[in-house]
């Protein structure tokens, strides 16, 4: 685990122009992600070990005490530690259902960032967000990375967590042929 503060990129050489074709971020099901995620999936994505290691990270790095986190591709369960007391949880989804059942969220948003992957919140209002395996399905990641920039306040904590379990035609292309070390 690296340190509080410490940045993962740190060291990274940036290509000068975006690496990643059209055909890098499609989908072997390119059909409305809407219809996909209408029904509501009241299930856990990855397994219990996954949830406790997770959990247990943002309990460590989380602004735990007021503060502003923002959870995009939200669902049910956002996998934050028990008593979190940020002042503002956001859920940002694909799924109204699961978003009300989510205890953690002080207020969501239903939205599909595929199809439009601008934020709906000011510049610079959350001092953490987070994505919980579901990177691998945003087809505008660029667009998507851009906002997140722009909503995260200085300093501000962005992470992404993902595991090797996926529904593979839901996801890009470019994620489902890299290897798991890729994939960092």
């Amino acid at each position: 685990p690296m340190a509080r503060g410490d940045s993962a990129l740190d060291g990274v050489a940036f290509p000068e122009a975006w690496p990643w074709t059209s055909a890098d971020l499609s989908r072997e099901d390119e059909s409305d992600d809407g219809i996909f995620y209408s029904s509501p999936r009241i299930v856990t994505h990855i397994d219990d070990g996954a949830i406790a290691s997770l959990r247990a990270w943002y309990a460590e790095h989380l602004p735990l005490q007021g503060g502003a986190i923002l959870d995009i591709c939200s669902s049910w369960i956002s996998h934050y530690p028990e008593g979190l007391a940020a002042s503002r949880v956001a859920g940002l989804g694909m799924n109204r259902a699961e978003l009300e059942r989510n205890a953690q969220l002080t207020e969501f948003v239903v939205r599909d960032l595929n199809r439009d992957p601008t934020l709906p919140y000011k510049d610079a209002a959350f001092d953490a967000i987070t994505n919980a395996v579901s990177v691998d399905y945003l087809n505008k990641p660029l667009e998507v990375f851009r906002e997140l920039r722009r909503i995260a306040r200085p300093g501000a904590l962005v992470v992404m967590s993902f595991s090797n379990r996926m529904f593979f035609h839901k996801a890009i292309r470019r994620w489902v042929a890299s290897t798991e070390h890729q994939r960092l």
